[in-house]
């Protein structure tokens, strides 16, 4: 995106952000534009996209300083305990997504079923690992 238009959607989101004063919005059209489709329907948006525009701010400087608190005292010129009791507000204000779910009881029964059939446990280790289920 060229510097022109990351400041027009900077500008745009930061206004959006004062209309909505944090204010729960919902989108209820989403546009893939390489693919000329339109999705219409109530979307929420993400939940790093719902903080203010301050936080969001923040928390971008926080990952391009490769979590460095000191690099954060440093750009925001206030001390250690300012940056982590704005980073526990924020992480509280932030649900956690299992990026590595525990596997459906159904899929992983068939899992060890298949494991057992190609001869890669024993049938007492197959019973072991059902054993949970």
């Amino acid at each position: 995106m060229s510097d022109t238009k990351t400041q027009a959607a900077v500008q745009d989101w930061q206004a959006l952000s004062e209309l909505t004063r944090g204010r729960p919005i919902v989108v209820e059209r989403v546009r893939l534009v390489e693919q000329g489709v339109a999705i219409e329907g109530a979307f929420e948006l993400p939940r790093l996209a719902q903080l203010s525009a301050e936080d969001q701010v923040f928390v971008a400087a926080f990952v391009r300083g490769h979590g460095s608190i000191k690099e954060m005292e440093q750009v925001f010129g206030v001390s250690y305990p300012t940056i982590k009791a704005r980073l526990n507000r924020i992480a509280a204000s932030l649900e956690f997504v299992e990026v590595d779910p525990e596997p459906h009881p159904t899929l992983a029964r068939a899992e060890v079923l298949e494991r057992l059939a190609r001869g890669e446990i024993t049938a007492d280790q197959a019973v072991a690992e059902l054993g949970g289920q």
